[in-house]
């Protein structure tokens, strides 16, 4: 099970790929928020967005939950808007018990 509230099917070959990457973390919390993240904005980023974010799905989950929880700083090559947006985004509305705490 992914988690996914969309379907790929509409995607082109690129963004199906970064919607399975973000569902299939290590850590079952950057599922949630990356997956989640993925569903409501991944057809809408074009572009050097879509670039850092494919490159975001590359950085390692423990680092990525760190940075998101506000546990250590965000590393200058991630402080940017999309980032933001990302660690802004949280899943809580959706699964209550998994809200990100600081």
């Amino acid at each position: 099970m992914t988690g996914t509230t969309i379907t790929s099917a509409e995607l082109d070959p690129r963004r199906r790929r970064l919607l399975f990457r973000a569902w299939h973390r290590g850590i079952r919390e950057m599922d949630l928020v990356l997956g989640q993240f993925a569903d409501n904005e991944l057809s809408r980023i074009d572009g050097a967005d879509l670039d850092e974010f494919e490159a975001i799905l590359g950085e390692d989950d423990n680092d990525l939950f760190k940075w998101i929880c506000g546990k250590e700083a965000v590393p200058q090559h991630l402080k940017t808007p999309l980032f933001q947006r990302i660690a802004a985004f949280r899943p809580e509305e959706t699964f209550p018990s998994l809200a990100l705490k600081s």
